[in-house]
């Protein structure tokens, strides 16, 4: 167990990179399942939830080195085993396993996955997609069994547009001769990355960037693929809710601008002043106003920035209503901050208002998942005297680095282990 502690009132300036994204090597390490020999990663974020899923490979047997921001997977080795281990429990993106390993070994057992508790993820949707590939699926308590034999169905429609059960049929789909036809796919900058990785390892997909993929086996898979992971989106937004606290400016280094149209439409509502220049996104201080901020699908406003921008609302001047569609337990870090002084009313479990701007004052308060951790690492940053966040290790599943961001920023951040 660890904590952060912020002495906020610090005004910010400087430059700060963006990681690889977290979304997008979640699902690449279970990808590189379906390429025999080796896979080279590149811009690989050092985070809790990489090294939990390369622990899950090593379990199958795979050789891992991971030095700096590079992991190179060896896959030569592995073999089937039954998922039954802890890790599985500790994250949500483990369910990515699902697809591959019963596609490419006609089995699996394996516990449920865990995760953060912002709402109710069911994973219905992937063992519907599984079972009308032609998989048979059955579980038990937090067991689930299955066994695959042959693809029965050319035509695929999700159940809903779900990113990881999208991203759970292309990879099963992958391994069938004949072209499966997926529809109802989600549009996520990470399920379009995995579909790159797969089409550079050789595999058939057409339709990226679309609801609408035609998947399937290539006659030529690499023994080798060697893949940059693309820059993290959410962490890009994240930066930018920094605003308030901002000196002079503050340059967000490799952002990946074409994937943020939905924030900068957003920031611009919120007078947040800011200028694009290449990859880079130059933030200055800004005099913000409430707006209505609603998440939705890809390339809609994420909800994995809501909570930031939450926190941002409050230094705003007039009322924001955010609507979160999506999760109904997400407005837990509003809690934490109104404990801090934030004017926040709870509507319903996917509406709330935000009356800014108000003082926040340093407390104790709890990280509940990983987005609401970030979010109160930047109400401590707004908020007079000091903030203590306990488990702050949650925030470490998704932010890499993240005291040594903002310290080369000017931010008075510390870690203490509990």
């Amino acid at each position: 167990m660890s904590k952060l502690i912020i002495t906020g009132g610090r005004r910010l300036e400087g430059t700060i990179k963006v990681s690889g994204s977290k979304n997008a090597i979640l699902t690449l390490l279970p990808a590189s399942l379906l390429v025999d020999g080796r896979v080279i990663f590149k811009n690989v974020p050092k985070i809790k939830d990489v090294e939990t899923m390369v622990k899950i490979l090593e379990y199958l047997g795979a050789e891992i080195e991971f030095e700096d921001s590079i992991l190179i997977i060896k896959t030569k080795n592995v073999s089937y085993r039954d998922l039954i281990l802890q890790e599985i429990k500790l994250l949500r993106a483990s369910i990515l396993f699902l697809g591959p390993i019963l596609a490419k070994f006609g089995k699996i057992k394996t516990y449920l996955p865990g995760g953060d508790v912002i709402g109710a993820r069911p994973v219905e949707a992937h063992i519907k997609g599984m079972i009308d590939l032609g998989a048979k699926i059955e579980s038990f308590a937090d067991v689930l069994r299955g066994e695959f034999k042959k693809f029965i169905n050319k035509n695929i429609i999700l159940k809903e547009i779900s990113v990881t059960a999208s991203e759970t049929l292309i990879m099963a789909s992958a391994f069938s001769k004949k072209p499966i036809n997926l529809r109802l796919v989600a549009l996520e900058p990470h399920v379009q990355t995995l579909c790159e990785f797969l089409s550079l390892a050789g595999y058939n997909i057409k339709g990226i960037g679309t609801h609408f993929l035609k998947v399937s086996r290539g006659k030529r898979i690499k023994k080798e693929v060697i893949f940059n992971v693309p820059s993290d989106y959410v962490e890009a937004g994240t930066f930018m809710a920094f605003a308030p606290i901002v000196k002079n400016k503050i340059i967000i280094e490799k952002a990946p601008i074409e994937n943020l149209d939905a924030l900068f439409v957003l920031a611009k509502e919120m007078n947040l002043y800011f200028e694009v220049k290449n990859k880079k996104i130059i933030i200055k201080p800004s005099k913000l106003k409430g707006t209505k901020i609603q998440t939705g699908l890809y390339p809609k406003f994420a909800s994995d920035l809501h909570p930031p921008f939450g926190i941002l609302a409050t230094q705003a001047r007039g009322v924001s209503l955010i609507h979160e569609w999506m999760y109904e337990n997400r407005f837990g870090y509003l809690k934490e901050v109104q404990y801090m002084g934030a004017n926040v009313e709870i509507l319903d479990p996917h509406r709330a208002i935000v009356i800014g701007p108000t003082p926040l004052f340093g407390k104790e308060v709890q990280s509940l998942d990983i987005r609401s951790g970030i979010s109160l690492v930047i109400a401590g940053l707004f908020a007079e005297g000091k903030t203590t966040i306990y488990e702050a290790e949650k925030i470490d599943r998704g932010y890499e680095k993240i005291e040594e961001k903002l310290s080369n920023l000017g931010a008075e951040i510390k870690r203490e282990e509990t």
